[in-house]
């Protein structure tokens, strides 16, 4: 068996790390109550838009159509957006 390039005997080679004890795992406890302050640190949050533009919703769009957008990388929804924005101009 292999794990991102490596095998198992090459795993094997550099644990050296025990297996957990039933006792251990059963006083195990989550990562924010054992370490609150640095858990707090490390919570992000994008926050409130300053003046909201987009709406979100939900659209169905045919498979090769997500494929072409999503094969140019990020940003895709946004050239989905521009692609239906230039087309509303064309069309008023």
């Amino acid at each position: 068996m292999t794990k991102r390039g490596y095998t198992q005997a090459d795993l094997d080679a550099v644990s050296d790390t025990p297996e957990l004890t039933e006792e251990q795992i059963a006083g195990a406890r989550p990562f924010a109550e054992a370490f609150p302050d640095l858990a707090a640190k490390m919570v992000r949050s994008r926050g409130p838009q300053k003046a909201p533009r987009k709406v979100s919703t939900t659209i169905r769009l045919s498979p090769d159509v997500v494929d072409f957008f999503k094969a140019s990388g990020d940003g895709w929804q946004s050239r989905i957006n521009d692609a239906l924005r230039q087309w509303v101009a064309e069309h008023r």
